[in-house]
């Protein structure tokens, strides 16, 4: 009571705790320095944390003397009311030396409750896995969140040494984990020293987690599992894996890898996957035959390498097996071959017996073949036939064209110059439409329809030069007859050729009407011109 008394006043500290020291009432001095602490301002964390360190070496120093007295009841009271201490006055104590007290005392349950109210918990964890406690430790550490995460990584692979069911099942609750930065501690597991009850790999069943649930996409990770599924005796897991339509492991290092394990099957998947379809068949062919077929058909998009990979299973049928029925019924199983594709193969003395029905079945399709070939013959020389008919009617047709119509871009009568009528009634000026067209023709045609504009227009000046020149009667006049004739000769056909690049459609209902929306009404080389408007 006197004890509690010295708290509230105002003694000299020093003064009042020599008292209790020198008349050896160390539990007096407790009560004294509880009563001071509570008393003591937060202002002065320097007297709080020494008083603290004083009272902590004072409840383990008691504790271990009542354990060693066997004084049970009074033991876990002080073990209690020690706990309650530390609880309170966690953020006044200094960690490293309240650590030192506590642990040379060997109070080992307060040690691990203090670390843990100060969130040490790799020191609560690293005592765990030094007593082979490993249960414990991972019941503390499946309570941690992301904060502590790097911890995880830490200590993951003593525990998975250790305790690899019971880790897994820790990594599969923590969704935060990277499981990258888990792959040190998967190699430390060792499935025949600690195989599970089921007969599971756990390593396989976090991968298979990490894949399946958590959407991995990781090359890392997809890459190591397949190493482990390639080391399992049994491959119906590794064959499943290779078939996914997504993957993400590195197809090279699989091929090694199965290649090296002898997973025959799982290299045919690969090499498939990798488009390498020969491979496949070859490699198949050291399989079985069916496999061999499933890849044969693979490249749907290339028959001619499709009825390659068919001639090498029939060849490897016919050669390895040396049965020729089996090789003549194996034409039923594609349509890309017949029965001469197969018959090189054959031995030189062979029945004919075996491929009778082949032979004939072979011929009787090509008789039909014949048939089907006359018959489109037949079609295509009709429709010949219609289409001379159409062009001898295209020949003559003709359209009228009325006095008062006028052209479809200048709007002014159509009569005055030549003009275009096209089957839709529309009519356009010649030098109208050439001017409607060109903006729509690419860069080499609209210099190719400028070229023979000009070279129209010289013909045309060196004709008018010709019949303006006097008219001689002696030889010489014949002489230029015949050069005005051969000059009209280019100037139709440079006339046939404009009509074709500038009056094969019309521009206002044809398709180069169409063609046109998606162009901009500014063309490129009209912006300069656009930004001379510009305000």
């Amino acid at each position: 009571m006197a004890a509690g008394f010295y708290g509230k006043t105002q003694r000299v500290f020093e003064e009042i705790t020599l008292k209790f020291i020198n008349i050896n009432e160390r539990d007096a001095l407790k009560a004294y320095l509880t009563a001071k602490l509570q008393n003591i301002g937060k202002r002065d964390a320097t007297q709080r944390t020494i008083i603290c360190t004083w009272l902590t070496e004072m409840y383990a120093n008691k504790l271990n003397q009542l354990h060693d007295a066997n004084q049970m009841e009074q033991y876990a009271d002080m073990k209690e009311e020690f706990r309650h201490f530390l609880k309170e006055y966690k953020d006044h104590i200094d960690p490293p030396t309240t650590f030192h007290i506590i642990s040379s005392h060997g109070c080992i349950d307060e040690l691990l409750l203090y670390a843990a109210l100060i969130e040490d918990y790799q020191r609560v964890i690293s005592h765990y896995i030094q007593h082979n406690e490993y249960k414990k430790a991972l019941s503390v550490l499946s309570k941690l969140g992301q904060a502590h995460e790097d911890l995880f990584y830490q200590v993951s692979p003593v525990l998975m040494m250790h305790a690899p069911y019971d880790t897994v099942n820790c990594w599969m609750k923590a969704t935060f984990l990277d499981p990258r930065k888990l792959i040190p501690a998967l190699m430390r597991y060792d499935p025949v020293g600690h195989p599970s009850s089921d007969g599971t790999h756990q390593g396989i069943r976090y991968l298979q987690h990490c894949v399946r649930n958590l959407n991995n996409t990781d090359p890392a990770i997809h890459n190591y599992l397949l190493s482990l599924y390639a080391k399992q005796p049994e491959q119906g897991e590794l064959l499943d894996f290779l078939r996914q339509d997504e993957t993400f492991y590195d197809k090279r290092y699989a091929l090694r890898l199965c290649t090296k394990e002898g997973k025959l099957e799982a290299c045919v998947l690969i090499y498939s996957a990798m488009g390498l379809y020969e491979e496949a068949v070859d490699l198949a062919l050291k399989v079985n035959i069916e496999l061999a077929k499933q890849n044969a058909d693979k490249p749907e998009d290339d028959d001619p390498l499709r009825k390659k990979l068919w001639l090498r299973i029939a060849r490897h049928v016919v050669a390895e097996r040396r049965d020729v029925k089996e090789a003549v019924a194996f034409l039923n199983h594609t349509d890309l071959l017949q029965i001469e594709d197969v018959l090189p193969f054959f031995p030189d003395f062979v029945l004919i017996d075996d491929f009778k029905e082949e032979i004939c079945k072979s011929l009787e399709d090509y008789n039909r073949h014949i048939d089907e070939l006359k018959t489109e013959m037949d079609e295509a020389t009709h429709s010949a036939d219609l289409i001379r008919l159409d062009i001898k009617d295209l020949r003559n047709k003709y359209g009228y064209v009325g006095a008062q119509q006028r052209c479809e871009v200048c709007h002014y009568g159509v009569l005055t110059r030549s003009f275009y009528l096209f089957p839709c009634q529309h009519v356009f000026h010649a030098d109208c439409l050439v001017a409607e067209i060109l903006p729509l023709l690419n860069a080499p045609l609209r210099v190719r329809v400028r070229d023979i504009q000009n070279k129209l227009a010289t013909l045309q000046y060196e004709s008018t030069t010709t019949r303006s020149a006097p008219a001689r009667e002696d030889s010489e006049g014949g002489g230029s007859s015949s050069t005005s004739m051969s000059a009209s000769t280019p100037a139709e056909r440079l006339k046939s050729e404009l009509d074709t690049l500038v009056a094969s459609e019309c521009p206002l209902c044809g398709d180069i009407m169409l063609r046109s929306i998606d162009k901009p009404f500014v063309a490129p080389d009209e912006i300069d011109a656009k930004r001379s408007w510009a305000i």
